[in-house]
């Protein structure tokens, strides 16, 4: 039996820090596969759809950009992390459309950070997220609170 040795933990997340996020290129074969299976409208299935939409192209659901950054997070810190999961988010707003072509980078920041009060190896760390195309454009934005094991719980 193998043990894992996270790099990080709900310490290493401190109100201001900002952790980056790798790039995700965005094919127009996964716009249409996502599309197909979970938002088949046509702005996302068909590139002539799309440029009469007014969105000017074939464009992800918001659901798969935020599918797609969730990747990216993962990429970045949460599966070398104490990661517990989440309770949910506190909102999520696509701000652009995300197109065929585009090429997505993005970063999280921290907002708060506190100590479970019945759980005291547990530590709720508050993220806003940004994600950017190739243009440096905010196309979405997202906030929400993930759950983090302590390195050392704290004393009740």
């Amino acid at each position: 039996m193998s043990q894992y040795n996270p790099r990080y933990a709900y310490e290493d997340f401190t109100v201001g820090s900002e952790w980056p996020l790798p790039a995700k290129s965005v094919e127009a074969s996964e716009i249409i596969d996502f599309a197909s299976q979970f938002d088949p409208q046509p702005f996302h299935l068909d590139e002539a759809a799309g440029k009469a939409s007014i969105l000017g192209g074939l464009a992800a659901s918001g659901w798969h950009t935020v599918s797609m950054f969730m990747r990216m997070m993962c990429d970045a810190y949460l599966l070398d992390s104490t990661s517990q999961g989440a309770p949910g988010i506190d909102f999520a707003k696509w701000k652009k459309p995300v197109l065929a072509g585009d090429t997505l980078t993005g970063k999280s920041t921290v907002l708060a950070c506190r100590v479970s009060k019945s759980k005291p190896s547990l530590g709720f760390v508050t993220l806003h997220h940004e994600i950017y195309n190739q243009h440096g454009v905010v196309v979405c934005e997202l906030q929400n609170t993930g759950m983090f094991t302590l390195r050392e719980p704290v004393a009740a």
